[in-house]
């Protein structure tokens, strides 16, 4: 390890159970000396502050780890466009970030800690500044998406058809942020439900959330003709091309999104690698799109679906997803793929981890940090 990654580090042990407080600090100091950037956030600040701590934290856990945290910090600056950042905005953060660390650092932020943090964050902002540069040659800093299909499914959930003003090249499993005009400069991040097509659409699937500000405008508000805004497409949830091993998807609720996609690719180029795709809501109404995965398994002998629910005894399978997909097979030699929430998805890759199915063959992203 480095001495700058090791006095980060430290730094950022000593002070991380005042997380929030310099999240605020940050936010402050930064609208405080420029008003006029406090119109490119949302009037709600509490996710964007946790946005902040998760990305320094990221920072500073990759620091010593240039091959992972640089493809991260370049979709961070191609995403960062659609709010209209520029260079300059940088050195502002930059200047707020360490003022905070200062602030509540004390004695710990000495001079050679704060020479350490001022490099690594003129790395980071290097990359994301290059990176949003080098998709301004060719790529919009948003997408405009009509609403031409809208369908309730349940009471919470709803599938969401759009039709794009341009093509947006993307991976089957990856997923985009979106922006309601009922929430400006609110964005959350959502997958797209489908492979690619020529049409220019795409599916989404969104489940209203307590407190979701955006989900609920999206499943009980939004109107047909209504245009959303897409951010560039994310993630590395995507199938692996040079693999022949088989597969086994683990979806909870709208989780199945990016699945979905990833099993509609897979029916145009393959015949021979086997895919089971584990399903899993706490009721039967939270099976959403049950029949159209069936439809995909009637016509593909090689996919093979396993739908659960955990709180309706009446269903045929019982239980917690992951619990389901870990009774079923060892899956030693599978790729694995899985979505849902936090907590399902932790649970998931805790039972990968007792079936000793190496990290390396395992799929999943987190969209907290965007």
């Amino acid at each position: 390890m480095s001495r700058d990654a090791q006095l980060i580090k430290e730094s950022w042990v000593a002070v991380e159970p005042l997380a929030e407080k310099i999240a605020q600090y940050f936010y402050a100091h930064v609208f405080y000396g420029h008003p006029e950037i406090r119109e490119m956030f949302p009037v709600m600040m509490d996710v964007q502050r946790e946005r902040l701590l998760r990305a320094v934290v990221r920072i500073v856990q990759g620091f010593d780890h240039p091959e992972f945290l640089m493809p991260y910090l370049n979709q961070l600056g191609r995403d960062h466009r659609k709010f209209a950042v520029v260079p300059g905005h940088y050195e502002v953060v930059g200047a707020s970030l360490l003022a905070a660390l200062r602030e509540y650092g004390g004695e710990i932020f000495t001079e050679e800690v704060q020479q350490a943090w001022i490099r690594a964050y003129s790395i980071a902002a290097k990359a994301m500044i290059d990176a949003a540069e080098h998709a301004a040659v060719d790529e919009p800093p948003w997408w405009n998406a009509r609403v031409i299909e809208h369908e309730v499914r349940g009471n919470e959930i709803a599938v969401l058809t759009v039709l794009l003003d341009r093509p947006l090249p993307y991976l089957p499993g990856q997923y985009v942020s979106v922006e309601s005009p009922r929430w400006p400069r609110l964005w959350r991040a959502y997958s797209i439900a489908n492979a690619p097509r020529h049409d220019a659409t795409l599916e989404f699937h969104v489940k209203a959330v307590p407190g979701g500000w955006v989900s609920r405008a999206l499943v009980h508000h939004i109107q047909v003709g209504e245009t959303l805004r897409l951010g560039p497409p994310i993630g590395s949830m995507v199938p692996n091309p040079s693999s022949r091993r088989d597969v086994v998807c683990v979806a909870g609720s709208t989780g199945l999104a990016p699945i979905k996609a990833i099993v509609e690719d897979m029916t145009q180029w393959n015949s021979e690698r086997n895919v089971h795709v584990f399903f899993g809501a706490r009721t039967r109404v939270g099976l959403y799109d049950l029949a159209a995965l069936e439809k995909l398994a009637i016509d593909h002998e090689w996919l093979t679906l396993v739908p659960a629910v955990s709180d309706e005894t009446t269903f045929g399978e019982l239980g917690n997803i992951s619990d389901v997909f870990g009774e079923h097979g060892s899956w030693d030699n599978h790729d694995v793929y899985t979505a849902g929430s936090a907590e399902m998805v932790r649970a998931t890759l805790t039972k990968c981890h007792e079936l000793q199915i190496p990290l390396s063959r395992i799929r999943y992203d987190s969209f907290s940090d965007l």
